[in-house]
Formats: structure tokens, sequence, C-alpha cells
């Protein structure tokens, strides 16, 4: 099945629940943006006002142009919007997928909620679309990130030296990459991911 970014893809198992972006949900995604902890390794901050719009305008328009997928993450237990999470660098002819600028306001980080989103959008990109790889890229000193891949089932595989402007304003900082295969879904990652989630 080939991916379509007009489609309205709904994802949701009895935790969270993914849906398309829509203006319907700035208003409630503006106030968690306004947590400055979300944003220390993002390059666009989008914490609240100007930065926002800004922000989520750049998100609508790369749905538009078909360069990217955002979905909206809502936990069903707190019966909330909890963030944002994108597909994007969507190659039909590769079979690859990128999976990224995710975040959660501060009352939804550590709960768990993040690991039912990867196994959603996991069993969705390689079950569904029979994709080969994802990929996924972060700050190489962001270690709750780089810890969070980790215990979803994906594989450091290199690093980008220098890609990144530091966080504290001067030099440079690397990005380590990551990623995670059809082969490695569906001979034991799935089945892993799966148990975490009944814990």
């Amino acid at each position: 099945m080939q991916f379509n970014f007009s489609q309205e893809y709904i994802l949701e198992d009895d935790y969270v629940k993914l849906t398309p972006l829509k203006e319907a949900h700035k208003a409630e995604l503006e106030l968690l943006s306004l947590d400055a902890g979300i944003w220390t390794y993002f390059l666009d901050k989008g914490q609240g006002g100007e930065n926002f719009e800004h922000y989520i305008g750049l998100a609508f328009e790369a749905q538009e142009k078909q360069k990217e997928y955002p979905f909206v993450v809502y936990d069903k237990r707190k019966e909330a919007l909890a963030g944002m999470t994108r597909f994007y660098e969507y190659s039909y002819e590769l079979g690859t997928i990128k999976l990224g600028h995710s975040w959660y306001g501060k009352d939804f980080r550590g709960t768990g909620i993040n690991k039912h989103c990867k196994y959603l959008l996991f069993e969705f990109a390689f079950d569904q679309l029979e994709l080969e790889r994802i990929g996924f890229g972060a700050y190489a000193s962001n270690l709750v990130s780089l810890a969070a891949m980790r215990s979803v089932g994906c594989k450091q595989e290199g690093v980008l030296r220098n890609l990144f402007p530091a966080i504290e304003g001067e030099g440079r900082t690397d990005c380590a990459l990551f990623s995670i295969l059809k082969d490695e879904w569906k001979e034991g990652a799935k089945l892993a991911l799966r148990e975490k989630l009944r814990k």
C-alpha cells in the first residue's frame, strides 16, 4: 500500500489515538507548547504566541506540500491532547520513511504514551505500508530521546558530525542516527514492544 498524504489516517489502541493535525487542535496544542522543556532540542522553537503560530504554520505547509504528515496524539486516559509526532521523507521507491518531530506536554512525558505511539506507527509503517525501514535522528546530547528510541527497538547506525548548532548557542554538535528495519520488527521487536506495553 502506498502512503497517501491526503488520506485521513487514524491509529489507535486503548490508550492513545493519533489523528491528522487540524486547525481545531491549535488552541489545545498551544497551551501544551508553553512548556519550555519541550523545545530544548528543536531547531524551530514553538513555545507559545508567535513562535507557536510559526511552528504550526510550517507543519500545515509541509502537510499541504505532501512532505510531512503531522499527527496529534490524544491521551484516552486523560481525555486530552498530549502532543504531536510526524512522518516525513517518505519514499515509495525505496520503501523508507522517517519519524520524528515528536513532543509531549510535561504531564504526559514518562507515562508510557510514547511507546504506545511508536507501536502504532511502526505497525502502520511495516504491517500496512510494508516499508523496509524507519529512520530517526536526534541531538547526540539528547540522552532522553536516545534512550527512548532504544527502548522501542531502534538501533543506532551512525553519527552526522557537527550537523546542528550547539544547544548552548556556540559551536556545533552531532546528530545521532537511528533506525528500525521491517525484518527486526517482524522477527522480535514487535513482540518485545507489545510486552512492554502490557506492563
